[in-house]
């Protein structure tokens, strides 16, 4: 079984409730198992502006799942969620972005591991280190060692 680590987000229809099913959705995945995932945190929209806040977590998974596969499985997930590509950085549904699997360094045309931009946005660092507080990055270091990088990007913690 390998660790892996994905990002959740949604700012469509009732945010909260998607991220909060697709969280439990996620066990359901061929060969995987849900180890833990973060609270959830409100952010404001990143690139694309003028769009709702986005409601985010980050869970860690244990897989069988190669990295293509366990992509492939994500996205299916997020088309069975309703997800629509429009517009890069836009509104949507879900959002499911595999992180980081294992320490294995990747750069496929369909994937980059780990996610090239993750240690530049809040989102995904702040719920990271919640649930996996000495998390190294390949080729970036501790993961908490960024937070002060994402520190002035607004992220704010739902109470549980």
């Amino acid at each position: 079984m390998a660790r892996s680590y994905v990002a959740l987000g949604a700012n469509l229809g009732d945010p909260v409730a998607t991220v909060k099913a697709a969280l439990a959705a996620l066990p359901n995945l061929p060969e995987t198992t849900l180890v833990r995932h973060s609270s959830l945190y409100r952010t404001a929209p990143v690139g694309l502006l003028d769009q709702p806040d986005f409601f985010n977590a980050v869970a860690a998974l244990d897989t069988a799942l190669a990295p293509e596969e366990l992509l492939d499985a994500l996205l299916q997930m997020e088309a069975d969620f309703g997800r629509l590509r429009r517009e890069k950085d836009g509104p949507r549904s879900l959002d499911l972005d595999l992180l980081l699997y294992e320490d294995r360094v990747l750069a496929s045309s369909c994937l980059t591991l780990p996610h090239p931009r993750m240690h530049l946005r809040a989102f995904v660092m702040v719920p990271l280190v919640e649930i996996a507080p000495d998390i190294l990055l390949p080729g970036r270091g501790r993961g908490a060692a960024w937070l002060p990088a994402v520190a002035m990007q607004g992220i704010h913690r739902l109470p549980a």
